[in-house]
């Protein structure tokens, strides 16, 4: 393990951009949290939304739903709360303003990504046009319940977003779509931990999310390596998880096809790619690694492995 540990180190200090190099260190290496926070501020617009490629699939640098809440979940994977922070305060803000949303979502494509070296996903054409799903919205939502003033009017709405959503989900089968589901599990947990459980029938939720995460993880292993499908690391993060109960083996066995799949090179397999923009993917391959790296190691972890 401390060869894994050492090559990810060394994959991480000769590859990463300030941002991911910050966060493995707060992780790896006592980093504070002040540095993640200075190098995630970089990526932020004056709208307080985030863009630039901070999720690094489009390069757009104007603020997006989706590089925004890629920015609440750094966020939460150093364990930052301060409401009255810049960041936060500017995701609210955004939030707030009413860009890039229609009264019930936030669009998760925005048009101005056409202009910018991106993913086909990311594409208002080949991408998907279906604004009405609720990534990232039900998390956005949940992070307005967890950190605006509960007396605003950007409460309320965050309120009643998270309802819509819930309702929305509850009167439906399972979804396919595994990003929509993680943004599900970040609303019950904003909700939980801002005390708002009055709001939903969360126990329900809980329920539902249970069987989802069950069915959404792909069990045929050998699609892990070479295919963009879905794996326990999507939602739990160590035994601990409420899903770990029911996806025990498959988790488990997420431990050692990380061990044994690292490259020599340290890092991991990226399983997709751009069409076009060849130059660009390359650049972003190579972020994505850093933050495979990363979550993997954070994985590894919250199993005991490392």
């Amino acid at each position: 393990m401390n060869n894994l540990f050492q090559k990810a180190k060394e994959f991480i200090h000769r590859n990463a951009r300030p941002l991911d190099f910050a966060r493995w260190q707060y992780h790896f290496e006592n980093g504070s949290k002040e540095a993640v926070l200075n190098a995630l501020s970089y990526y932020q617009n004056k709208d307080g939304g985030f863009g630039h490629a901070l999720e690094p699939d489009a390069w757009n640098p104007n603020s997006s739903p989706i590089q925004t809440w890629f920015a609440t979940e750094i966020l939460r994977e150093i364990g930052f709360t301060d409401n009255s922070h810049p960041i936060i305060k500017g995701i609210l803000k955004y939030l707030e303003s009413g860009k890039d949303f229609n009264g019930h979502y936030w669009h998760n494509i925005i048009k101005s990504n056409d202009n910018y070296p991106h993913a086909p996903w990311w594409n208002t054409e080949t991408g998907s046009t279906a604004h009405d799903d609720y990534n990232p919205t039900a998390c956005l939502a949940g992070f307005i319940i967890k950190y605006a003033d509960k007396n605003s009017k950007l409460y309320s709405l965050g309120c009643r977003l998270a309802k819509e959503a819930v309702n929305t989900y509850m009167n439906q089968g399972l979804l396919s779509n595994m990003a929509t589901v993680l943004s599900y599990i970040r609303l019950m947990q904003y909700v939980e931990e801002a005390g708002a459980i009055d709001i939903l029938d969360i126990d329900a939720l809980k329920a539902k999310l249970i069987k989802q995460v069950e069915s959404s993880i792909t069990r045929n292993t050998s699609e892990w390596e070479r295919a963009y499908v879905c794996k326990p690391s999507q939602f739990i993060n160590s035994k601990e998880s409420i899903f770990y109960i029911n996806n025990k083996e498959i988790s488990d066995f997420e431990c050692d096809f990380i061990i044994k799949t690292q490259l020599d090179d340290g890092s991991w397999h990226i399983t997709w790619t751009w069409t076009a923009y060849p130059e660009e993917w390359a650049i972003s391959k190579n972020w994505w690694k850093s933050h495979e790296v990363i979550s993997n190691l954070l994985y590894l972890r919250g199993f005991n492995k490392i």
